[in-house]
């Protein structure tokens, strides 16, 4: 299979920004036809009235990618499995940016699509570990980005940088899922940096995050339980971040589900601006990158010591904003 080939890889990563910018031009027209508007609040980070599910680009350029990999593989049956959770996590999240869904039923979709996810992965030789690693990654990555696509370029950005580190991983099996997703990220980036022509939409988060964790999941597949911990390397700004805060804010007794805006990339881009936060997260992400690919494969606990020193760093920076910031969205997530 030609999945390792240059030529290959670069007409991928072409074909998927392409699909991925026509695909967001096409939802700008739709989603003012059709009234698809969010609208300034206290509750949200953009100061204009800017269109929605301009990520439908990035579903339909990955899809195009996962067809092309279940027409080429024997086993195709895992592929099309994590099609179908690519499209339920997509499907529901179109249907909400059409028009807003309680809690429960999105979350019943995405847990399905886990599992779908977790079916692929067995079917793929993965033993119950991996399966049930990957079925919680799948749930939790989905929200993760749901919750921090708050700022221009900040979800999509992360996105691609996933994408690249998973290509570049030695030894991934599947490279081109990695430059397709970093691909029709980048097709999506005109549209949204510096200044937001359109939003991705639960449609393109959710489909991101399902994405990403696809990604993850391979990896497992493919590597040693040794350097599985390194693997979280590449979203744990977006993990920590989501999660630490639902976390505080389920401990204050909040309702976790309600939009807010006391994430710490929310907090911080209230005084420095979404282009400022958005570079400065990439940054952060691209060490963290850095650190997965240059310690993969080394022997005994190393991997594991630089997971644990890269999660107390990204720990300390996350509660250092909360604590920097807190005044300035004190009483608006509440």
């Amino acid at each position: 299979m030609p999945w390792f080939d240059h030529g290959v890889l670069l007409a991928t990563g072409l074909a998927a920004a392409v699909v991925s910018a026509s695909g967001a031009a096409w939802a700008l027209g739709h989603a003012h036809r059709h009234g698809l508007i969010d609208i300034p609040g206290e509750r949200r980070s953009h100061a204009g009235e800017t269109p929605r599910g301009g990520g439908i680009g990035i579903v339909i350029a990955c899809l195009g990618c996962l067809t092309a990999m279940a027409l080429r593989d024997t086993e195709s049956v895992r592929w099309w499995l994590v099609a179908a959770g690519l499209m339920m996590v997509a499907g529901i999240g179109w249907m909400d940016d059409h028009r807003p869904l309680p809690v429960w039923p999105r979350l019943t979709v995405h847990a399905i699509a886990a599992l779908l996810l977790a079916l692929a992965l067995h079917l793929g030789g993965a033993g119950t570990l991996a399966c049930l690693m990957a079925a919680i990654l799948a749930l939790g990555l989905v929200n993760a980005w749901n919750f921090m696509d708050g700022i221009n370029g900040l979800a999509t950005s992360q996105a691609l940088l996933c994408g690249l580190a998973f290509a570049l991983l030695p030894g991934f099996a599947v490279p081109i899922l990695g430059i397709a997703v970093a691909g029709a990220c980048l097709g999506f980036l005109p549209l949204n940096v510096p200044r937001a022509r359109v939003f991705l939409g639960d449609v393109g988060s959710g489909a991101l995050g399902y994405l990403v964790a696809a990604l993850v999941a391979i990896g497992l597949v493919s590597s040693p339980a040794r350097d599985w911990p390194l693997l979280l390397l590449a979203p744990l700004a977006m993990l920590l971040d989501s999660g630490l805060t639902l976390l505080w804010r389920m401990q204050r007794g909040d309702r976790w589900w309600d939009a807010h805006v006391e994430h710490a990339f929310q907090r911080w881009s209230r005084s420095q601006g979404h282009i400022a936060v958005t570079v400065a997260y990439a940054l952060w992400t691209l060490l963290l990158n850095g650190v997965m690919l240059s310690m993969w494969g080394r022997p005994g606990s190393t991997g594991l010591v630089a997971f644990l020193t890269c999660v107390t760093a990204t720990a300390l920076g996350w509660w250092w904003l909360h604590r920097r910031y807190a005044r300035q969205t004190e009483g608006l997530g509440s």
